[in-house]
């Protein structure tokens, strides 16, 4: 039989460290049964009150679905290796980064469970194809390897070894799905994967040009971080991750490793974990470059090698643009995929660029991978041409990398913000992606749109300040999605879990109906920054609250809780978890099922309104009644009241 997700009803972690403890911690939260176990007694004990203490956090914090002691008797614990996996459906090793350890591992654990158990190895560098060949069953084994810490990090790469099987991929992924976490497909057994293979570039190349004398390792982090909006410099990352290791994945990988990388590793200056590698943590002050520090470095240099590794990935079947992006933004933090990003940039420009590089330097890692030289001679250059990596264009066909949506039969749009590991904070993408959506959708069958957040944490934190780095002010305009929501033909409501701030707020107010959870916060930072509400914050709010409670919020910057947000009237319902989906799907019903007609010339005599003097805003109230008189809706709904039924509108 093969391998499938209603059969995995056990799981086993093997290592019970930082990964292992993680892990398990992360399968019981979602509700199976799983054996931590490691070598020792002390080890795996260490293990289990690392998870009693996070998921005593986590309820302290109203994390979790259901008590930590519920949690915690879904984890039981073992020494014996195959006490721990005799039952076990699925198996996942978490064993320290040693290729002859994992093997010995991978072919005791085989003879112990059952011919349908998945075997699956963690390992963020090791192959695993030869893992497999441990094996007598290879096509059963996989990668599945979870971010640090996981608890926190949504993503799991699903990797292919040579030999493993596509149901046991897709029972993998499936399973990752069902602990809430975001899968990606590795199709192919390469060096790093799809995250740490694309990442090399972000901290190698800076490396070589810091060894070159062709800059400054603040140069480098500043202009990376403060230009270009990535998360962490590639020295500060370096720093964090451990320079040692660094070192050891190039030599592992057969590369050369950057003299500037081994002259740290020789001295022992390792990074945070020893007190000082590229910044001296102990006697210093630590990561300490600033802005203007980057003025001068070279980011294209970097960011057209990191596209490049992302169209090899691509050209050459491992991943998909999509898994990439996602990966490289749930995995890394990077601000949006090199995909998406290298398509902004223009991919005839990086291919230049790296052509000028490996003439300049005839080093082979210049060399531009065929697919990115495919992709430019086929005039697919990126954004401006309409197609590059993904298709653009004003067609309603368009890959959208920030935000998902599905168009019920019964025609409610829902659109997902899709930026969890950013709180769903809006970028240029992401507003432009759902003006595109609203304005190609055929509103005929749309009877009404609700917006939400992916992930718990947030409906959206606002606008993502580092999603503008290196913009030029004027090309920022945040006004049309707020616009473009507002105008909408159709009601709009916002379903509010977690923070709902700034620009996320400004959304929200945008839509015609809001409806949150009780834990949910309300407010607009901006003036902490320096800055005001730019996408409507400061009218929309003065003309739904009394003037004194508008400038109270925009004023203070504080964030108000939903109860107060519900009594000031800033939204319609704060509920409780318990009662949201029933409450949100209350109110859809009356607007999915209400007379479209009516509804639409509602909200445009509402909205018009509220911008006249009464008197103006009466005769247009009295004219769109009027003209909903001769609709057939108004005779359905008289017909229904009549009848005692209820009503079938049809948008007649």
């Amino acid at each position: 039989m093969s391998p499938d997700l209603e059969g995995i009803d056990r799981v086993a972690v093997l290592g019970a460290g930082n990964m292992g403890h993680g892990i398990t911690e992360v399968v019981a939260m979602a509700g199976y049964d799983v054996t931590m176990r490691d070598i020792e007694q002390d080890l795996v004990d260490d293990g289990y009150e690392s998870i009693e203490w996070s998921l005593e956090k986590l309820e302290e914090n109203d994390r979790l679905d259901e008590d930590a002691e519920t949690i915690l008797g879904r984890i039981s614990t073992a020494v014996d290796l195959e006490e721990a996996t005799h039952d076990a459906d699925l198996v996942i090793e978490a064993a320290p980064e040693r290729m002859d350890l994992k093997r010995e591992i991978f072919s005791e654990i085989e003879s112990y469970t059952h011919d349908e158990a998945i075997l699956a190895s963690n390992t963020s560098s090791l192959s695993i194809t030869e893992i497999a060949t441990a094996t007598e069953h290879p096509e059963r084994v996989c990668g599945m390897h979870f971010f640090n810490p996981p608890v926190k990090m949504d993503l799991v790469e699903i990797i292919y070894g040579a030999e493993t099987s596509d149901e046991t991929a897709e029972t993998a992924y499936e399973f990752v799905e069902a602990i809430d976490k975001t899968p990606i497909y590795v199709r192919k057994d390469v060096n790093g994967f799809v995250v740490n293979g694309v990442l090399f570039p972000f901290m190698i190349e800076p490396a070589w040009m810091v060894s070159n004398d062709e800059a400054t390792i603040r140069e480098a982090d500043a202009a990376m971080v403060h230009q270009r909006g990535y998360p962490m410099g590639p020295f500060e990352l370096a720093d964090l991750t451990g320079i040692d290791v660094n070192v050891h994945v190039r030599e592992e990988a057969g590369q050369p490793v950057p003299p500037i990388l081994k002259e740290k590793e020789e001295a022992g200056d390792l990074g945070k974990k020893t007190g000082k590698g590229f910044y001296d943590y102990e006697d210093g002050d630590g990561t300490d470059y600033e802005p203007e520090d980057g003025e001068g470095f070279d980011t294209f240099r970097v960011e057209a090698l990191i596209i490049n590794e992302a169209a090899r990935i691509v050209g050459e079947d491992v991943a998909t643009a999509d898994a990439v992006d996602t990966g490289m933004r749930l995995g890394t933090g990077f601000p949006e995929g090199p995909c998406r990003r290298g398509d902004k940039m223009g991919l005839d420009s990086v291919l230049e660029k790296l052509r000028d590089l490996h003439g300049e330097y005839g080093e082979e890692r210049y060399e531009p991978h065929p697919y990115l030289v495919e992709l430019v001679e086929a005039g697919k250059t990126g954004e401006d041409a309409g197609e590059g990596f993904y298709e653009y264009g004003d067609s309603s066909e368009r890959d959208y990398q920030t935000l998902n949506y599905s168009l019920s039969d019964a025609g409610l749009l829902e659109i997902e913000l899709d930026r969890p590991e950013r709180l769903n904070a809006l970028n240029q993408d992401l507003m432009d992606e759902i003006v595109h959506l609203l304005d190609h959708v055929d509103t005929d069958d749309v009877r009404a749109v609700t917006f939400e957040g992916a992930g718990d944490r947030a409906f959206c934190a606002g606008a993502d300040i580092t999603g503008f780095a290196g913009m030029d002010p004027a090309d920022v305009d945040v006004t049309p999605v707020f616009e473009t929501v507002a105008e909408f033909p159709r009601p709009t409501l916002a379903k509010i879990e977690g923070f709902c701030l700034g620009g996320g707020l400004e959304l929200a107010l945008a839509c015609d109906l809001r409806i949150a959870t009780e834990d949910s916060a309300f407010g607009f930072p901006e003036i902490d920054l320096g800055l005001i509400p730019g996408g409507g914050g400061t009218q929309r709010t003065m003309r739904m609250l009394t003037e004194a409670r508008a400038k109270e919020l925009v004023f203070r910057g504080e964030h108000i809780d939903a109860e107060r947000a519900e009594e000031w009237g800033l939204i319609n319902r704060a509920v409780s978890d318990e009662e949201f989906d029933d409450t949100v799907e209350e109110f859809v019903s009356d607007l999915v099922n209400g007379p479209p007609i009516a509804l639409r010339m509602a909200k445009e005599v509402m909205n018009e309104g509220a911008d006249e003097n009464i008197d103006a805003g009466l005769r247009m109230e009295s004219q769109a009644f009027g003209l909903l008189l001769t609709t057939d809706d108004m005779m359905e709904g008289a017909s229904a009241f009549m009848e005692d039924r209820d009503p079938e509108f049809e948008g007649n």
